[in-house]
């Protein structure tokens, strides 16, 4: 359940995410992050940690400058980065009710959806995870030897032999070359793409032609994604966090101006100029903090140190544990719209929207991960063991308690939900029916889907890197298609979302269960009858909205009712079986209200 709607948040983001400082973005173990760490190290007296702004302000010496400590940085940056985010999603959100007002749920969303499946791994590669995991390593350890050597060198020899400036002639024409013939291959096969990604599909025709235009966004995600990892390497983090606005944006703006004459692909031509917009929006900053440097100071610097500055094969070797992680992650959609191509017009679309609707309460719970995975980072990388385990808990908590009171609202009311989102123009009642009753088994693998964003962080943030997150997320995948091909069946759709759920929560379970053994200690029985104490108060919560619900006609009051009735629900079930994350919640949103009040 990701995709290019933003990280999963960005959800099931790697560490690198908006937000979050350089050093423990890396993989845990790569070469790369060690070098970054200790780099970051020897040149701390030239450039303190302190002097940086979330908006990557410069100051005299040309470095993110301000006066702040780094704790007041990181607060205000998760801050705004939370901000984005959530801004990011209701613009998504917008745009799938343009494209389900305009288009429906039928042969024609089916066929942008499959088109879709192209950006959404490649945000997954180019934006999320991979890029993010090589290059803010390679940036930061980059900027540690600008800063201690700057010093030795006069203003023109700092800037022929600027490593940061040396990094980005090394890598970015070689990555636009890369990426622009990959998307000319896309562009080229996209009869073969349509095939392997939806071989049911009776009419490919307008799929195909969707995918060429979505094709596109191979060369601008990976654009965009380096661009996004070179500046959080420099503390730069408004841009980064902006992108997801912007490419929603793109993808409103141009459906609005062009589905009158294109149709359905004028959303296909969205996707590719929201990609471009991603770029473009990060551009002014990076010209700005990194620069493209004269083409001579490639030539002038010793062939030694371009080769130092150069990411080597062994880089993009550590990081093959993350790749892996990502692409099993990411192939969940496919699976998902393989096994729906055969199924009636209409199923990828209900999916879809199921899908999207159902997974806004695990964005929101995997943003309390986002704010605090630096704490967790550098309690790993120093030593911090004890630390680092209290902090784990504490986040598991607080995310299974946000995700469940969403689950229990999604369950509970999802005919209304998406009566009130969806239901006019082309998108009919009918739809609105289908789409609510996938989204109830959707939403049985939300707090799988939490758990597997929030516990695959620490293992990336150990001191060498680890398959088990891979293997497990390989493993869950593995239940996906082998359950979803015994049920599409017998139960079509519904059979499909169970197949995720069932897969998704394989995988949760194999990482909380790894996590206690592996990397930090934590008490995993402890955990595990806390998370049930909260998953048998979203059930009551659930069941009761489900009861209540049909009692009141409106829709939309009975949606905003059903806001009330079911934390209420949640909460007093919550303390009748002691569940202590409910209890303790009121003193825990006092504590989170002042801390950010204290950093403003």
């Amino acid at each position: 359940m990701t995709g290019a709607d933003g990280p999963d948040a960005a959800p099931g983001g790697s560490g690198a995410a908006a937000g979050e400082p350089p050093e423990p973005a890396a993989p845990g173990g790569s070469r790369a992050a060690a070098r970054a760490r200790s780099g970051s190290a020897a040149g701390a007296e030239a450039r303190p940690p302190e002097s940086a702004t979330p908006g990557g302000s410069r100051d005299a010496a040309g470095t993110p400058g301000g006066s702040q400590p780094l704790g007041q940085f990181l607060a205000k940056a998760a801050a705004v980065t939370a901000g984005l985010t959530a801004a990011g999603a209701v613009f998504g959100l917008v745009r799938d009710q343009t494209i389900a007002h305009l288009f429906g749920a039928g042969h024609a969303s089916d066929a942008f959806l499959i088109a879709w499946t192209v950006p959404e791994m490649a945000s997954t590669l180019l934006i999320e995870d991979a890029m993010a995991l090589l290059m803010v390593p390679a940036f930061s350890h980059a900027l540690a030897r600008r800063a201690a050597g700057r010093s030795a060198l006069t203003r023109r020899e700092a800037r022929v032999q600027d490593p940061v400036r040396l990094l980005v002639g090394a890598t970015l024409p070689r990555l636009v070359v890369l990426l622009a013939a990959v998307a000319s291959v896309l562009v080229i096969a996209a009869p073969a793409v349509v095939g392997v990604l939806a071989p049911g599909l009776p009419d490919p025709g307008l799929a195909i032609e969707c995918t060429r235009l979505t094709a596109l966004t191979v060369l601008s995600f990976g654009i965009a994604g380096y661009f996004s990892a070179a500046l959080r390497a420099h503390r730069s983090f408004v841009p980064p966090a902006a992108i997801y606005v912007s490419y929603n944006v793109g993808i409103i703006g141009t459906i609005l101006a062009l589905h009158t004459l294109w149709g359905v692909r004028a959303a296909a031509a969205g996707v590719a100029v929201g990609g471009l917009l991603m770029a473009l929006v990060q551009l002014p900053a990076f010209i700005r903090n990194v620069g493209f440097g004269p083409p001579r100071a490639k030539r002038s610097a010793p062939r030694s140190q371009r080769d130092r500055d150069r990411p080597t094969l062994i880089a993009f070797g550590v990081i093959a544990p993350v790749i892996f992680f990502a692409v099993f992650r990411q192939s969940q959609v496919l699976v998902e719209r393989f096994l729906a191509a055969s199924l009636p017009s209409g199923a990828i679309s209900h999916l879809n929207y199921a899908q999207k609707v159902a997974q806004m309460p695990m964005v929101l719970s995997l943003m309390i991960c986002t704010v605090t995975f630096p704490v967790v980072a550098q309690a790993m990388a120093g030593g911090e063991r004890e630390k680092a385990r209290r902090r784990v808990e504490q986040d598991l908590a607080l995310a299974s308690l946000a995700v469940l009171v969403g689950t229990a609202l999604v369950v509970g009311y999802a005919p209304q939900i998406i009566q009130v989102l969806f239901e006019r123009g082309a998108f009919t009642h009918q739809d609105t029916l289908a789409t609510a009753s996938v989204m109830r088994v959707y939403a049985l693998g939300l707090l799988g889907h939490c758990l597997v964003g929030a516990l695959s962080r620490p293992f990336f943030s150990t001191a060498r890197p680890t398959w088990f997150p891979a293997f497990a997320m390989g493993a869950g995948l593995l239940v996906n298609i082998v359950a979803g091909a015994f049920a599409v069946g017998w139960w079509g759709t519904y059979g499909i979302a169970a197949a995720n759920a069932a897969g998704i929560t394989t995988t949760a379970v194999l990482l909380l269960t790894g996590l206690g053994s592996r990397i930090i200690a934590i008490e995993v029985r402890r955990v595990a009858v806390s998370i049930g104490r909260l998953a048998v108060a979203a059930v009551a919560a659930g069941a009761t909205g489900w009861l209540a619900g049909p009692m009141i006609p409106d829709p939309m009051l009975s949606a905003a009712l059903g806001c009330l009735l079911v934390p209420a629900m949640f909460g007093a079930t919550g303390t009748a079986i002691r569940a202590l994350e409910v209890t303790a919640l009121p003193g825990q949103i006092s504590q989170l209200t002042q801390r950010f009040r204290n950093v403003r």
